[in-house]
């Protein structure tokens, strides 16, 4: 009889659709586990195929995902619409995935966006400056990208992630620009840095951008200012004109550091707290619970004078204090996150997503290589 009675309360389970869940088991942690320590970031593949360097990546559902990056003749052997090699740094490419986001390939190295005409021309077309995309899909299937142009933000949407209209400028002037021309704010100053003799131009807004929906409001973060670099947002009705979109009501929503720090100290643990001092840039926003998340790019800038170059790139995360995105921001003790500051350029433009409760971001791995991480629990 107690056999028959169990096998009987399993059936009455099964037929109520009722899902019992084994003794101790953990629902997957999120951003919020990892801000309070109760989670990590593990590698889970080292190498995903994608180049290194920037992609954003959406799930369309049943194992495939999407990739858009920026690639070129040089990278990945991509052509223009018009059959021509493109230049470095190149334009917006789709890699895609049909292993559940493990191993990503590019089946058409083709420029996604058409030219108007033949030749294409990076003033009309953007063909080899689509940098630093950031692509977001609304609940209702349409699709926003931003992405940077010669330090501008673009702006274009698309109802399949296909097939994308024309584009805006997010602001003009945009980029960077001399005050001279037209003055600008504290928080767009460009400031002085101790290993660059002189900038062209002392203002900015641009670089690599960030994208978040919600609703109807679409929200486009970007960088404003240098030394110190700041995190600034732009909202808008996303069903309007792309063009129209207005500064939001916190500026900035948080800053980099206030200095570059010891000049003698170019790499390791001592450099985290500077690490993000040249500029704040490539916004990647989740939310979760009562909070938005941001992953981000802090780059400290050149580590010699007039070497060229940015040599100390890191990882940061910060949080909303309150559950608006439109609000004070602030960053997490423990940035930069994943590597210490270094010459790895591929890791700050990280790429967030959640796919069935289980969170995962796309970075760099290495050097040379852009994998997975997924969040796992610390063991307590």
């Amino acid at each position: 009889m107690r056999t028959i009675s169990r096998t009987f309360r399993l059936f009455l389970i099964l037929a109520m659709g009722v899902l019992v869940a084994p003794v101790g088991a953990q629902s997957p942690p999120t951003l919020a586990d990892f801000w309070e320590g109760r989670a990590e970031w593990v590698v889970e593949v080292v190498d995903t195929g994608l180049p290194i360097g920037e992609s954003d990546t959406v799930y369309k559902g049943e194992g495939v995902y999407w990739s858009y990056l920026h690639a070129s003749q040089q990278s990945a052997g991509v052509i223009d619409s018009c059959g021509e090699p493109v230049a470095f740094p190149g334009c917006l490419t789709l890699w895609e995935s049909t292993d559940g986001g493990q191993t990503f390939a590019l089946n058409t190295p083709v420029c996604l966006m058409t030219c108007q005409s033949c030749p294409c021309d990076d003033q009309r077309d953007h063909i080899t400056a689509q940098q630093y995309p950031r692509v977001i899909e609304a609940d209702d299937g349409k699709f926003y990208l931003a992405y940077e142009w010669h330090a501008q933000v673009m702006l274009r949407s698309s109802m399949d992630g296909l097939n994308w209209s024309d584009w805006s400028y997010l602001l003009t002037p945009g980029g960077t620009w001399p005050s001279s021309y037209a003055p600008c704010t504290a928080t767009e100053k460009i400031g002085p840095h101790p290993n660059i003799r002189g900038e062209v131009h002392d203002c900015l807004v641009g670089a690599p951008p960030g994208l978040y929906v919600e609703g109807d409001t679409l929200y486009v973060f970007v960088a404003a200012g240098s030394a110190p670099g700041h995190m600034r947002c732009y909202k808008g009705d996303r069903n309007g004109s792309l063009a129209d979109l207005e500064l939001c009501n916190t500026d900035p929503l948080f800053a980099g550091a206030a200095e570059y720090g010891p000049l003698d100290i170019k790499e390791g643990e001592a450099i985290a707290p500077y690490f993000d001092f040249r500029y704040t840039s490539s916004a990647d926003v989740l939310k979760v619970d009562d909070h938005y998340y941001m992953a981000y790019e802090g780059i400290r800038g050149p580590d010699e004078l007039e070497r060229g170059m940015d040599t100390q790139f890191g990882l940061g995360f910060a949080r909303s204090t309150g559950n608006a995105i439109d609000g004070i921001w602030e960053k997490y003790p423990g940035n930069p996150v994943i590597m210490p500051t270094g010459f790895n350029f591929g890791i700050g433009h990280a790429d967030l997503l959640v796919v069935d409760g289980v969170t995962y971001m796309y970075t760099a791995t290495s050097e040379t290589l852009r994998g997975r991480y997924v969040l796992r629990r610390v063991a307590q």
